[in-house]
């Protein structure tokens, strides 16, 4: 359960992108908040044959950038360290093909940047 105002805003986030991609992208969410000593997914979902790593990222004020902006290289590489350890963990869905999405959620509404980078998970994606 979220402690601090900015837990629950990031967990109000993660729930309504999940909804979108719900709505949208026919997703079927296989683990929430994926956690291991090198990082975390937020979402880990599945659109049909592909696996998807799901970073979601809310900002209220945008004085400092869009949340998109905020996935830099060592975000990326924290998401892909736990992208490996999930498919080390769930072997059976080790042969799919993945598939790395950014959710932006601010003020002006929620924006789903699909395929928002490349990396190696390890799985020849």
């Amino acid at each position: 359960m979220p402690r601090t105002a900015a837990q629950r805003a990031g967990a109000e986030a993660e729930e309504r992108a999940l909804k979108h991609l719900r709505r949208k992208g026919r997703h079927h969410c296989l683990a929430r908040n994926f956690r291991t000593p090198g990082g975390e997914v937020d979402l880990v979902t599945l659109e049909g044959e592909v696996l998807v790593f799901v970073e979601v990222r809310a900002r209220t004020r945008s004085e400092y950038g869009l949340p998109e902006e905020t996935v830099g290289p060592r975000k990326r590489q924290r998401l892909q360290r736990a992208a490996r350890a999930y498919l080390a963990s769930n072997p059976d869905q080790g042969r799919r093909r993945c598939r790395f999405d950014v959710v932006a959620v601010d003020g002006q509404g929620l924006r789903w940047i699909r395929d928002a980078f490349q990396a190696d998970t390890g799985q020849g994606t």
